[in-house]
């Protein structure tokens, strides 16, 4: 897929409102792609974006007629490659420190990693967004040098997007020298589901 220039998220507390703002996010503007669907915990997820111009128009749209269903949102004019990336699934490799956050929303997420992307050198690993096991939770993890993630850290409390808040429930930590396995096997694939099973050479008896 072709990076876009710009990346708004909503969160909605019920399913009947989020459809209705992707039939509104249509019909208003030009946008250049869309994802929308119910997450965990009855809430219903809506991801689109295109040209600055039209994204904006859209969400601004989406937010007039269902504001009062609205959890959160997310509005980046300039998203970073790397978290447009790293929304539709792409996956980087761990190597140094690691910054493992978490927020109240994927909206909050997106807001967070794109602070911390924008202002350090970090590598983004993993982005997920309200799926299975998160009860409508962002979590995200991210690789660098220590000082980096430090810093990083710091930025991603604050949040990033236009008019928006700080990140909502937002939580981390840092993992200044992470095991081999954790940053080999286990920070590729957060989701339980999705996780290898790895056998160690601890005691069994």
């Amino acid at each position: 897929m072709k990076n876009a220039s710009a990346l708004a998220v909503l969160d909605y507390q019920d399913i009947p409102s989020g459809i209705f703002a992707v039939d509104a996010i249509l019909k208003k503007a030009p946008i250049a792609f869309i994802r929308a669907g119910t997450t965990t915990r009855g809430r219903y997820l809506v991801l689109f974006g295109g040209s600055t111009a039209s994204t904006a128009e859209s969400l601004n749209e989406a937010m007039a007629t269902t504001e009062s269903a609205l959890i959160d949102h997310a509005f980046l004019p300039d998203v970073h490659p790397a978290l447009f990336d790293g929304v539709f699934g792409a996956h980087r490799k761990a190597s140094g420190a690691l910054l493992v956050i978490e927020t109240e929303t994927a909206s909050s997420i997106v807001r967070a990693v794109e602070a911390a992307l924008k202002g350090t050198p970090v590598q983004l690993i993993e982005i997920r967004l309200s799926d299975t096991g998160l009860a409508g939770k962002g979590v995200a993890v991210m690789t660098g040098s220590l000082h980096d993630v430090e810093a990083a850290a710091v930025l991603a409390a604050a949040g990033s997007g236009v008019n928006a808040a700080a990140p909502r429930g937002f939580s981390h930590r840092l993992i200044a020298a992470p095991h081999e396995v954790l940053e080999r096997d286990v920070v590729a694939a957060t989701r339980f589901d999705a996780a290898p099973f790895l056998e160690l050479d601890g005691e069994v008896g």
